[in-house]
């Protein structure tokens, strides 16, 4: 390889020379595409994720700016019921283990459409949210939730704890590995944080990632895939230290980090901390070798599907799919079904219905196309919510349909 087209590591600067996964040539995951652009030309970037043999961080390359992705933005994290039950969930929690009230101040990094702060304000603790797409801010702050439209760096988090005071919680939800300045994301944050405050970050684990073979969560909004102790390597270079962790079902496996300021050792480091940090090392993911197997595991699951949906169509069967999220656009994209399998897919956002899928051109309907024409499979591409995808989508089996998630193989649901 030449060293000279060697991406740099967004960590530690290394250059990288290992791919963790190949997955060709892809549009931005949210670019729905309309009637009127269907005949027009639409950007591809690669998905080639390379892992850093220094600190071990599986990344891509900033193809696309994250203006050109999140200042206008298709995902609103309100229309996942089983998601805004996780969000109330945890505000229930933090409130009581941190002794959260009237007093304090809570700032949520990417906090969307007001999915998760709206149950801080209904409990009566003053919030923020900091959030660079607009349009989902705008909706947010409709509902009564005060929103910084901004990306989160040093110098933003600076000026937001001078204008609005330092936070006793910062938290963000599936963010961390949506910053392509890793580093500065970090800083932003600890320039947010109070003396004593806490600061929690859920994002999808990398051991769920290559157990599960999650390859369809590689998009371009998505530039770092993280382990446990890369991101402990990462926050302890700007001066917070991980003290707790938990393990949690969603987005396919993800776990929450809880972190502070190092000088306040009045929280100590928990025992799950010292379990996971070892529970990677013996899994080897600080050896270089645990990386290289993934990208045929992901060829042969490509192969897969693609049999099981030319059987379907050979035995006359109708498919349509479930969902429009991101990871179903690496999947349509890298597996190359277009309508030709796939008739339509639903989607229960208002925002997406009337579009296309970005690349492949599957048309976006409302969920009650399903009744209309009745297929007889239903692929869910947001297969993390299949449970609750079925129990909305139980009628399906009034006629016999069936539902197929691909990931980590192809299954017929029963």
């Amino acid at each position: 390889m030449n060293a000279k087209l060697a991406p740099a590591c967004r960590f530690c600067n290394t250059l990288l020379r290992t791919t963790f996964v190949d997955l060709g040539m892809s549009p931005p995951c949210q670019s729905h595409v309309t009637q009127e652009q269907l005949g027009a030309m639409e950007r591809f970037y690669p998905l080639h994720a390379w892992v850093c043999e220094s600190c071990f961080l599986v990344q891509l390359q900033e193809f696309v700016a994250p203006d050109d992705i999140f200042t206008e933005y298709a995902y609103f994290s309100s229309y996942a019921t089983s998601w805004v039950e996780h969000a109330r969930r945890y505000a229930d929690m933090t409130i009581q283990r941190f002794g959260l009230g009237a007093h304090s101040k809570v700032v949520e990094v990417a906090s969307n459409d007001g999915y998760l702060l709206q149950h801080f304000v209904a409990a009566g603790i003053p919030v923020l949210g900091v959030e660079p797409a607009a349009n989902v801010a705008r909706v947010a702050i409709e509902r009564g939730i005060p929103t910084a439209v901004q990306f989160l760096g040093r110098a933003t988090g600076r000026s937001l704890a001078s204008m609005h005071g330092r936070a006793d919680l910062v938290l963000g939800n599936n963010v961390l590995a949506h910053v392509p300045d890793i580093n500065d994301f970090v800083q932003g944050m600890r320039e947010l944080l109070a003396p004593s405050g806490v600061i929690t970050m859920e994002f999808p684990h990398l051991q769920r990632l290559v157990e599960g073979n999650q390859f369809d969560t590689i998009y371009h909004e998505h530039f770092s895939y993280l382990s446990f102790t890369t991101v402990e390597l990462i926050f302890a270079q700007h001066g917070l230290v991980l003290f707790d962790v938990e393990e949690l079902p969603t987005h396919g496996g993800s776990i929450r980090i809880f972190a502070r300021h190092a000088a306040h050792t009045a929280m100590e480091v928990a025992q799950t901390v010292v379990a996971m940090r070892q529970r990677e090392l013996d899994l080897g993911y600080r050896s270089i070798e645990r990386y290289l197997g993934f990208g045929q595991q992901v060829q042969q699951t490509k192969r897969a599907l693609l049999r099981f949906l030319i059987e379907a169509r050979q035995q006359g069967k109708r498919i349509a799919g479930y969902g429009a999220p991101g990871k179903g656009n690496t999947l349509l994209n890298y597996c190359g079904i277009r309508t030709d399998f796939l008739a339509f897919t639903v989607d229960a956002n208002p925002y997406k219905q009337g579009k296309y899928t970005p690349g492949t051109h599957i048309p976006i309907l409302a969920p009650e196309a399903l009744r209309r024409e009745e297929p007889d499979y239903v692929l869910i591409l947001p297969w993390n919510l299949k449970d609750e995808i079925v129990a909305q989508a139980s009628y399906v089996r009034d006629w016999g349909g069936q539902f197929v998630v691909p990931i980590p193989t192809v299954q017929v649901l029963t």
